[in-house]
């Protein structure tokens, strides 16, 4: 193995998008956020991006500084699919990427242990990294939390990313899509499956 491995990256929230996940890697402002990235040091984008069915389930919850309302979360427990956007990236990239999620300047020291999660302590909202096994002979990891924070419904701006990134590879229409992010845990009272739609629908 080299000094900085490939590793996937698995985007369940709002870097389903790969317009989204780009600002990360080049520096940006993504659609409906409050906030510019700087972009890792190594601009080059992923090698490869594939989709993915998790085994677990999706919740909102928290308070996003971007995007305003709650922030997708992953949980390998109980039942149910989660579509997730594998990126293969180096990583230093990936250090990077972590970083900017914890308002951290980029390079901030991550040191990956060698099996299992990762607790990292640069942020006090997605402040693990969990080890979801390999895919191709790299190592497969999200970024988690250590605790449950408050339920909170998103923001449209975060519902539309999310549905951006679902209409890009995952095979699924509309009514799919809008059922897949309506029935999550936390979007409700805001997000009955009517105003997904509704958010959803083209403009005019």
């Amino acid at each position: 193995m080299s000094d900085d491995p490939l590793v996937w990256y698995a985007a369940f929230g709002s870097n389903l998008s790969r317009e989204r996940l780009g600002c990360y890697i080049a520096g940006g402002t993504p659609t409906g956020a409050r906030r510019a990235y700087e972009g890792c040091r190594d601009r080059t984008p992923p090698r490869e991006h594939r989709t993915l069915a998790l085994s677990g389930h999706l919740r909102f919850a928290g308070e996003s500084s971007v995007w305003g309302g709650g922030m997708a979360f992953y949980s390998p427990a109980g039942g149910g699919t989660v579509h997730a956007r594998a990126y293969l990236l180096r990583l230093e990239q990936l250090v990077d990427l972590v970083a900017q999620e914890s308002r951290h300047p980029v390079g901030t020291a991550l040191v990956l242990a060698d099996a299992g999660p990762t607790r990292h302590g640069l942020s006090s909202v997605y402040d693990v990294l969990m080890d979801l096994g390999e895919l191709d002979g790299h190592r497969l990891l999200t970024l988690s939390a250590s605790r449950h924070h408050p339920l909170n419904p998103p923001s449209g701006a975060y519902v539309r990313t999310m549905a951006d990134g679902l209409s890009d590879g995952f095979d699924l229409d509309v009514d799919a899509r809008v059922a897949y992010l309506a029935s999550a845990v936390g979007m409700l009272p805001t997000w009955t499956p009517a105003a997904v739609r509704e958010l959803l629908a083209p403009a005019g």
